[in-house]
């Protein structure tokens, strides 16, 4: 896939069991990543949503939509070589966390924030033993390398498929906790979203709406529910498709 883009090539697509999981057949021959290696999924659901993808090529590839195809590319290129670096680059989130750092003004805003935002931390420290520490402004807070430590090993217990969806969970969002919420499911990806941008839809309820901040936001929520989609497709089931 590369630019130009290609065109279509192939008629059938379709998905064969391997001993190492499950492959992605274009006209019988089997998708490879671009490091040349084997495209393998984990589970049959994630193999048939990453063959969708294919079929829906009309005339050319497009790798900006074939979100799963890049998650699998990512993962086995990248992720599984790179585990430990990667979950210690997530884990970091956890010392700026978004849900750490409150408006210092209007309280109204600092309320809403608190209103939202406490009982997640308090979910984190009751589910997995973390306290992080808040502060009002942007000034820089320290927190416990304890916690740090605990988020470290949290975050290196996923796999390398799961790491990848939680990566795009936890940059977009600028959030480790959120994106822990939602791979453990206790927010649903909408929630957890409205929870991210509490910040954003004050301004908008204050100034109105900025048509290319909420453009730019719009796709940047679509790009979290399919990180949340993979996640489910990781799990078995098999959502509808995200546009």
């Amino acid at each position: 896939m590369n630019t130009p883009l290609n065109k279509r090539f192939w008629t059938e697509v379709s998905v064969a069991r391997e001993d190492d999981g499950f492959a992605v057949l274009l006209d019988g021959r089997p998708l490879k990543t671009p490091a040349k290696a084997a495209l393998l999924a984990p589970n049959e659901a994630l193999a048939q949503a990453i063959a969708e993808e294919w079929q829906a090529v009309e005339e050319k590839i497009d790798p900006r939509k074939m979100h799963l195809t890049r998650c699998a590319n990512a993962t086995i290129d990248k992720v599984f070589n790179e585990h430990a670096s990667v979950a210690a680059m997530l884990a970091e989130y956890g010392a700026t966390d978004l849900l750490c750092y409150r408006a210092e003004s209007p309280a109204r805003l600092a309320q809403r924030q608190q209103d939202a935002w406490d009982p997640l931390l308090e979910w984190l420290e009751k589910t997995h033993g973390v306290e992080l520490k808040t502060t009002a402004g942007v000034m820089h807070i320290p927190q416990s390398e304890a916690g740090q430590a605990k988020l470290r090993e949290l975050v290196l217990a996923f796999d390398p498929w799961r790491m990848t969806a939680l990566h795009d969970l936890v940059t977009i969002s600028g959030s480790l906790v959120l994106a822990l919420a939602v791979a453990e499911r206790y927010l649903s990806p909408p929630e957890a979203w409205k929870i991210a941008q509490i910040d954003e839809a004050w301004q908008e309820e204050q100034w109105g709406v900025d048509d290319e901040s909420r453009a730019a936001a719009e796709l940047k929520y679509g790009d979290f529910l399919k990180a949340a989609r993979l996640l489910d497709l990781l799990s078995g089931a098999n959502p509808e498709t995200t546009n």
